[in-house]
């Protein structure tokens, strides 16, 4: 027994293909799915009144986004581990050399002299340590431990080992639809655009 219509196999496989594209630009656009089907009932809309019914309209953005996303998502995840796993091992590397600038003695000078207070355990005079360095320093090490913890994140949201986002119950079954399927736009724009701009810098490099 033959599988059933995808919406990408009923009518004219073109013409659906053209659909999708118009409901992923409306989705885009920040339509619901409800809109959408009003928006293309219009003679004058951009499927000049052919309607798509919302479920349909549902089912279009799904394969689109299947369509537009899936066949680099690997790649994506790829490129973009690497990228992140580079900055960890930059990271790394800043922190030694602020943990090097540490371990170093700096003393205090003013106008070209060093300043040089008494020591009452020798009688002798030294130098006094400059403490603006170890502060700024460490200030250093704390963005650093930032960038890193958000960098680990970013990692975790790419391998999907954050937990997932626990949905209201009282959200609707329509609304929650709606909202997974925002969700699904948003990760693929933004992946487009990364994969877009490795391209860019791939090419000027």
């Amino acid at each position: 027994m033959a599988a059933g219509p995808g919406p990408y196999n009923r009518k004219n496989p073109a013409e659906q293909a053209e659909k999708a594209q118009i409901v992923f630009q409306l989705k885009l656009d920040g339509h619901s799915f409800r809109a959408i089907e009003a928006i293309t009932a219009a003679p004058d809309g951009p499927t000049r009144g052919e309607r798509i019914p919302w479920t349909t309209a549902r089912d279009l953005l799904r394969e689109e986004c299947a369509q537009r996303v899936d066949p680099k998502v690997d790649e994506y995840r790829t490129l973009e581990l690497a990228r992140l796993e580079a900055a960890l091992e930059r990271l790394h590397n800043m922190e030694e050399s602020v943990r090097t600038v540490m371990g170093r003695q700096h003393i205090t000078v003013n106008n070209g002299r060093v300043i040089r207070t008494l020591n009452p355990d020798s009688g002798e005079e030294e130098p006094v340590e400059d403490d603006t360095f170890i502060l700024q320093a460490i200030d250093r090490l704390n963005r650093i431990e930032e960038q890193r913890r958000k960098t680990g994140e970013a990692i975790r949201r790419l391998l999907g080992l954050d937990a997932p986002t626990k949905v209201d119950a009282q959200v609707t079954e329509v609304t929650q639809s709606d909202l997974e399927l925002q969700e699904m736009l948003r990760n693929a724009k933004a992946k487009v655009q990364l994969e877009e701009q490795s391209i860019i810098d791939g090419g000027t490099g």
